[in-house]
């Protein structure tokens, strides 16, 4: 967690060892922003929270095909629909982008764009 923001918190879910996580991480601590940290790896992520991030951002924002867990599927899974999306996601938290921030007012932000960062928590 980071010093107390001014603004309402935020929770970050992602990997903790993640380079990308790291940058988020950094930026909240250099711009005093509040989070809870929920990580992917240790603590999974809910069924219920997976389809609900996808009917606000949709599938193909959270699935990471770009990544090593990707590559080393075996075979390529072709993914047409949002459960096959949730199914896989579920079984290998690393295919979800990250970071995925949620406000406290349900708002969610898939990725690490300082500026998109600063509109975004603050």
């Amino acid at each position: 967690m980071t010093a107390t923001n001014h603004n309402s918190r935020c929770t970050i879910y992602g990997i903790k060892h993640c380079d990308t996580m790291k940058k988020a991480f950094a930026w909240c601590a250099a711009h005093d922003v509040a989070y809870d940290f929920h990580d992917y790896k240790k603590q999974g992520v809910p069924r219920e929270k997976l389809v609900a991030w996808c009917k606000l951002v949709g599938w193909k924002s959270l699935l990471n095909t770009k990544g090593t867990t990707w590559r080393r599927l075996d075979p390529e899974p072709v993914i047409t629909a949002q459960g096959q999306a949730v199914a896989l996601m579920l079984e290998h938290t690393s295919l979800i982008r990250r970071p995925v921030v949620e406000t406290t007012d349900g708002r969610v932000l898939v990725g690490f764009d300082p500026t998109l960062f600063d509109s975004f928590v603050r």
